[in-house]
């Protein structure tokens, strides 16, 4: 497929540092749901300013592509011009890549931004009506921070966990995501495990998932 300069169709806040940016999508463009792509902004001092973004969208039921984005404006980088974009300026995506895909039933764990690749994985599964017993555990600082809080809990009930590390709210759990926290909540370590997050976080939970007997075959990650 290559090089593909598509249209913004509209940007949106997510959460307070978080963008949902709706795209054109190419004639024939495929991809996996959990796979991403280099993007750019199509503006001269930004063309070869790729960043690996995640599509949240849909690949066969949705007709444009959705990018689910947290915003670092302090680094006055690449995603600090996403928050200038507007309906009808020019974004640059190439082929999608990646290697977070649905390997069956299991449990999520995702920190922060690395929710991405598991919201078109989990909306896939819901549009062919085969959610199951997969469990997401997501961790956050605060509710605030928390992407898709509401879908995510109408897809998944008691199998949606959110954890704070900064906010001691009812109904959330509060601290850090240890081995007796996973203890908790997991039931069977035989199922596929999928973890997403800072590279810090998931040497971390790679570490206390193995720890627990899961088998390094089971667990899926990407690093962002």
């Amino acid at each position: 497929m290559g090089i593909q300069i598509i249209k913004v169709k509209s940007v949106a806040k997510a959460t307070h540092d978080v963008l949902r940016i709706i795209t054109e999508k190419p004639p024939h463009y495929q991809y996996e749901p959990g796979q991403a792509t280099e993007l750019a902004i199509n503006k001269p001092e930004w063309q070869n300013e790729k960043r690996p973004f995640t599509f949240t969208s849909l690949p066969q039921d949705d007709n444009y592509l959705e990018f689910t984005i947290k915003t670092y404006p302090q680094h006055k980088g690449v995603t600090n011009e996403l928050l200038k974009l507007n309906e009808g300026d020019e974004l640059i995506i190439d082929d999608p890549w990646g290697t977070i895909g649905y390997k069956g039933e299991g449990v999520f764990i995702a920190g922060g931004a690395g929710i991405t690749p598991f919201i078109s994985i989990f909306r896939h599964l819901k549009s062919i009506n085969k959610i199951g017993g997969n469990k997401l555990i997501f961790a956050n600082k605060a509710k605030a921070d928390i992407i898709n809080e509401n879908e995510f809990q109408k897809m998944l009930g008691d199998n949606f966990i959110n954890i704070l590390s900064d906010e001691k709210i009812d109904g959330y759990a509060h601290g850090f995501i240890t081995e007796d926290f996973l203890k908790q909540v997991i039931s069977d370590t035989s199922k596929h495990f999928y973890v997403c997050g800072p590279p810090v976080m998931m040497d971390i939970v790679e570490k206390q998932l193995k720890h627990l007997n899961v088998d390094e075959k089971q667990i899926v990650k990407e690093g962002f």
